[in-house]
């Protein structure tokens, strides 16, 4: 089946589109320049393509413990530059349920790959209304051109 057919059954059928989804990968991004890849209740954070840059050469990565309760908005990590040091927020409430040691023993990884191998932690989430607050692609692109002007 066709994304525009299957699209189309969706819409007929007066599905929310929030309701989808839940079901299916979702990327979301926060005016704070993290990114979220939200799939079956579990966001997978990260910082997007544009703070690494603006960061420069990460050089100390922190993640979050596994367990941990957060809340929206909470410091859960810092990332540290050569140029500076930024504290991560988590974008979600919810529970800690992996963190990705590979970047803390690497940290080049988010210069290399921030929005793939780059990611931070993943937090199983405690409230759709939340993700479906964070921005979409769109949304966070006009940020970035306004910041930048």
């Amino acid at each position: 089946m066709s994304l525009r057919l299957l699209t189309k059954s969706f819409v007929s059928q007066r599905i929310s589109p929030s309701l989808f989804s839940r079901f299916y990968a979702t990327k979301k991004y926060t005016a704070s320049h993290e990114w979220i890849s939200v799939d079956n209740g579990v966001g997978t954070v990260g910082i997007t393509d544009y703070a690494q840059n603006a960061l420069g050469d990460v050089v100390y990565v922190e993640v979050p413990e596994v367990g941990t309760e957060v809340e929206l908005d909470d410091v859960v990590g810092v990332v540290e530059s050569v140029k500076s040091t930024s504290d991560i927020y988590s974008p979600l409430s919810g529970e800690i349920v992996e963190a990705n040691q590979k970047v803390v023993e690497k940290s080049k990884l988010i210069n290399e790959s921030a929005e793939k191998d780059g990611w931070l932690f993943k937090v199983k989430f405690s409230s759709q209304e939340e993700v479906d607050n964070l921005l979409d692609e769109a949304a966070y692109t006009k940020l970035i051109e306004e910041t930048d002007h």
